[in-house]
């Protein structure tokens, strides 16, 4: 395959468009989901930890909710383990054919508009409404200039979810350098990703060998929870590799063609769906087994355990995404209303998400009412409120493009 052989632009509209584009919508309420149902989880801190010292648990948790269900920790455990690599998988296929289709300059002014725009304009205001009511669960003073003194005494600003957006801009940006420094990398992603069509398992070993090693090194200098940030700019440092991992995945399936590699609607991955859904749950079992050991203090008594651990938690990553591609190939490949219009408001609803999801949560902390319950609250009206918000603001970009095309027609 030569670099004149690659997808010319993301406008072409291969078949398996919709089941991307409806695993695309499953992604994006599974994100809404995790943060509605973690203030609900059994293993929450007994109670909510000060705003402005460290070490900021309440990054992690941000309401602390005394109604709890395990069976919250597990859902949430899950997602956790899979689900941003899925992300990035998912948002590396079309990297390649729109930086052949499109350039170097006018694809990263693209990304600069869609990612690092946003990014920068709602990490500064759409977080600090966010996180207003974590800080007032423990104050003293709940002003709003109060809040807003403590916030900027911190020693970083908190990003909330859009640390997703400054990765990816971080990624786009570094896969804009190696095309313009290398135009034939595309090629060399693409013969990386050749045979995945019809030897999933061989590319699943590939990519499992590479994130596992990206991971277990990492995970001896750094917790999985542990956070860098530099301005707006976050990420966990032992999982910043894993993630480059899965992006220049997606990005080599996309690069040798959608129909020609692993998410192919007739490939033999999306053939294997039954395979992959069994071996997800065993996956799973060999991450969550050896961390719940650890976190009961069992780590020192049992040696190798924590590796073990850290290869369960690559093993899972790649597993459940294999198996949601292979499921949403076989499965989703056809126009779906409730996924289909999920997607098309995708990107706003991961916007704005936090802001409803932690102001129902707090808002809820006094109500006698059982943790399905809350969840279920938070959950479908951080759903409808961040919908009704996305729409708006696809109404706005719609709005705002018409009289540019009215000025186009011809008299």
């Amino acid at each position: 395959m030569t670099a004149s052989e690659l997808p010319r632009s993301t406008d072409q509209k291969p078949r398996n468009n919709r089941a991307l584009a409806n695993l695309r919508g499953y992604a994006t309420l599974m994100v809404v989901s995790f943060h509605s149902l973690i203030a609900y989880n059994y293993s929450q801190p007994a109670s909510a930890p000060p705003f402005d010292a460290p070490p900021y648990g309440w990054l992690v948790n941000p309401i602390i909710d005394s109604a709890r269900w395990i069976g919250f920790d597990l859902f949430c455990a899950f997602q956790y383990s899979y689900l941003m690599h899925l992300m990035f998988f998912l948002s590396g296929l079309f990297v390649w054919p729109s930086l052949v289709g499109k350039r170097p300059r006018a694809f990263l002014y693209g990304r600069l508009v869609r990612l690092g725009v946003p990014w920068v304009l709602g990490t500064y205001l759409l977080m600090p409404v966010a996180y207003y009511p974590v800080y007032l669960t423990t104050a003293a003073d709940p002003s709003w200039s109060a809040f807003w003194s403590h916030l900027v005494a911190l020693p970083f600003w908190p990003t909330g979810p859009l640390w997703f957006l400054g990765v990816l801009w971080a990624f786009n940006l570094i896969a804009t350098l190696v095309y313009w420094l290398a135009p034939q990398a595309g090629q060399f992603l693409a013969q990386l990703a050749a045979g995945s069509r019809d030897r999933p398992v061989r590319y699943f070993v590939g990519v499992l060998a590479l994130s596992a090693l990206a991971y277990v090194p990492l995970a001896q200098f750094f917790k999985p929870w542990d956070w860098l940030d530099f301005g707006p700019f976050a990420f966990q440092p032992s999982f910043i590799l894993p993630y480059a991992v899965f992006f220049f995945a997606g990005a080599g399936v996309g690069a040798l063609g959608l129909q020609n590699g692993l998410v192919a609607p007739d490939g033999k991955l999306a053939r294997q769906w039954k395979l992959w859904l069994v071996a997800t749950p065993v996956a799973f079992a060999a991450w969550i087994g050896p961390t719940a050991m650890i976190v009961k203090g069992q780590g020192a008594s049992v040696p190798g355990l924590a590796i073990a651990a850290d290869l369960g938690l690559a093993l899972t990553a790649a597993t459940s995404t294999f198996a949601l591609v292979a499921l949403f190939s076989r499965f989703a490949n056809a126009p779906s209303s409730t996924l289909g219009r999920l997607s098309q408001n995708a990107y706003g609803i991961y916007l704005v998400h936090y802001v409803p999801v932690i102001w129902l949560q707090y808002l809820l902390l006094g109500a006698d009412l059982l943790p399905f319950i809350k969840a279920a609250i938070v959950l479908c009206g951080a759903v409808g409120l961040s919908w009704a918000a996305a729409n708006v603001w696809l109404l706005g970009i719609r709005f705002g493009r018409k009289p540019r095309q009215l000025a186009k027609a011809p008299p």
